[in-house]
């Protein structure tokens, strides 16, 4: 079976955007783009709620930066966008799905062959798939920033999920990556 990881990038105070939804505070330089092509190597496909598509959908296409691998697989990979209303996925590569039976949906996708499945930046669908007992891995990349509000990472999740911390990488940057795994 494939291994489903959430990959999102926060504020030392848990937000993954600020108030007004921006993203314009991550910390991102030339050791994280090399860890990001390394990782990308592994994933072959991209799941994304209908939020998080419509974000990344909306840059990555006509990207010219950061880097170019980056924009090549982004654009490249197979995606899959999970929603109920949603009414087309114009992305290269991607397939809608509807929202019915996200379980069925997300256990189905898990039983392909193939490489890992990452979930970016989609927190609302994290969620719902760790209440569902279908996500392997959460990777927080935890930025030196405090936003002071935003937007919390886990404001929709309806029950506690205890984790075991799996990895620790540490960024020149001041940035850190905490790998943990449902206990």
């Amino acid at each position: 079976m494939r291994k489903l990881f959430s990959y999102v990038a926060i504020s030392l105070d848990g937000y993954y955007e600020g108030p007004d939804g921006e993203f314009d505070w991550p910390n991102i330089d030339a050791e994280y783009f090399e860890f990001a092509n390394q990782s990308n190597a592994y994933i072959d496909t991209l799941l994304f709620g209908r939020r998080g598509y419509e974000h990344m959908a909306a840059f990555w296409p006509n990207a010219t930066g950061p880097d170019p691998e980056i924009v090549a697989f982004m654009n490249r990979v197979e995606k899959v966008v999970v929603s109920s209303t949603l009414e087309k996925a114009e992305w290269d590569n991607t397939t809608l799905v509807r929202a019915d039976d996200l379980a069925g949906t997300v256990k189905a996708l898990k039983q392909r062959p193939g490489n890992e499945i990452a979930l970016f930046g989609s927190v609302t669908l994290t969620a719902s798939l760790l209440e569902l007992g279908l996500i392997d891995e959460l990777r927080m990349l935890v930025n030196p920033i405090i936003l002071g509000e935003g937007r919390s990472l886990f404001s929709t999740l309806n029950r506690r999920v205890p984790l075991d911390l799996w990895r620790t990488t540490t960024f020149r940057s001041g940035n850190v990556l905490l790998t943990y795994r449902p206990a």
